[in-house]
């Protein structure tokens, strides 16, 4: 068993029958789950135990699925590793002694290790589709509104997804059409994830699909990445698939307008965490100000501080235009640039990660490598848009990812062409 996979391993049963009936399904711990701890990786929450099921648990456990336990994640979701866990790192059962990815490190390291037939995990920017390349398995991230948030904690509300992790394309699918749906819970969902069957598209015909290749998204990528990246797509070529480059010039912009909005939102969304509502105690000696600050100094670990002090400084008074306004107008740039590239293109394709997986506490002391490690995922993220990374061979005996972009509800095409390569 790969180290430190679960922080709990409270199971849940499903029903008796169901598309997926007896399967497993790790769950990233920031997904609520009914009498079952959700810590979110955080002292913070060590002791939470949600009164309620996740719209999306609710649903795996409607199609048959058991929950085999809460999977182990960077705190609050922030991190690239899941070495900011205050239960401690994930080890990477595809490459020993290399971090899994995060923030959903624990989903996918479930999958790889076979201790869950599947699992969910959320992807902010790029929290799904990172860990599904540095452990060998498929991620999908998908399109903003086609499944449910209700139930999940919230990190940063404008970018997040809950997406799932799986050893092939089809199951992957599978689970995403457990999942997907409008949900009166979550005004953000939309129709068009209702009655879908996303498994069906993972037939790997790919014959006349026309792939979009993002220039941008292959610079400064390590050599091994791109050779293999380049090997998917002769393979997809040889499947009757053509390709051409195409230019996105606004990601140049993605991470930094990426990280002043997520880290804004979560300087909001972790003001609850106050000791008293919820989370760890501060005590209730002196006054509020001084129980406030110590509940979050002792609760939250050194990312999660980082981030809170750069949102709130972003969103403060004199610096809201200078920072947060220009990073949204950032954002509409990009997504402005990738429906330009999508009305050429069926998808469009790069590697997932522009690096093969980090050593084990490699990034920990250099904040800013990891932040720039998510390139190639945060601007899917800032455009709304679906997104899968499949598995594309290895470099160095470590995996590679390929990631294959859709426009908006265009999953199935995702599926579809991801399917072609699936190795599973």
């Amino acid at each position: 068993m790969s180290e430190n996979i679960f922080i709990t391993e409270e199971t849940a049963a499903g029903d008796d029958d169901g598309p997926l009936a007896d399967k497993t399904v790790a769950v990233k711990d920031n997904i609520s789950t009914e009498g079952i701890r959700t810590t979110c990786g955080s002292a913070m929450l060590d002791e939470y135990v949600p009164p309620y099921d996740a719209t999306v648990v609710e649903r795996l456990k409607d199609a048959g699925a058991d929950v085999a336990g809460k999977a182990n994640m960077d705190e609050f979701g922030m991190g690239t590793t899941t070495e900011t866990s205050a239960f401690g790192p994930t080890d990477n059962p595809a490459a020993p002694g290399h971090v899994p990815g995060g923030s959903s490190g624990g989903s996918a390291a479930a999958v790889a290790a076979g201790e869950a037939d599947l699992a969910l995990g959320s992807d902010t920017g790029g929290s799904v589709r990172c860990p599904a390349a540095f452990c060998g398995v498929v991620g999908i991230k998908p399109t903003y509104g086609l499944v449910s948030r209700y139930g999940l904690v919230a990190y940063a509300n404008s970018l997040e997804q809950i997406g799932p992790l799986a050893p092939t394309v089809e199951e992957a699918a599978e689970l995403l059409d457990a999942i997907s749906g409008p949900d009166p819970n979550d005004a953000t969902t939309r129709e068009e994830g209702a009655d879908t069957d996303y498994a069906a598209a993972a037939d790997g015909d790919v014959d006349g699909l026309e792939i979009g290749v993002p220039t941008e998204l292959l610079d400064g990528a390590d050599d091994g990445v791109v050779e293999q990246f380049w090997s998917a797509i002769d393979e997809l070529e040889a499947q009757g698939a053509s390709y051409h480059e195409v230019s996105l010039p606004s990601v140049e912009h993605a991470v930094e307008a990426y990280y002043v909005i997520a880290m804004s939102e979560a300087s909001s969304n972790l003001a609850r965490f106050d000791g008293v509502r919820y989370g760890h105690s501060g005590g209730f000696e002196g006054n509020w100000n001084e129980a406030f600050s110590k509940a979050r100094r002792e609760g939250f670990g050194d990312e999660v501080k980082r981030r809170i002090l750069l949102g709130t400084y972003a969103l403060s008074a004199g610096y809201h235009d200078k920072y947060y306004k220009k990073a949204q107008d950032a954002r509409a740039w990009v997504k402005q640039d990738f429906d330009e590239a999508l009305a050429d293109a069926d998808v469009l394709a790069s590697p997932t990660m522009p690096i093969p997986p980090f050593e084990l506490g490699e990034s920990l002391d250099d904040p800013l490598k990891m932040y720039l490690a998510d390139a190639n995922t945060t601007p899917v993220n800032l455009a709304d848009l679906p997104a899968i990374s499949v598995p594309a061979g290895e470099t160095d005996g470590l995996p590679v990812g390929l990631q294959l972009i859709g426009p908006a509800f265009g999953e199935e095409t995702i599926v579809r062409a991801a399917s072609a390569l699936d190795q599973g």
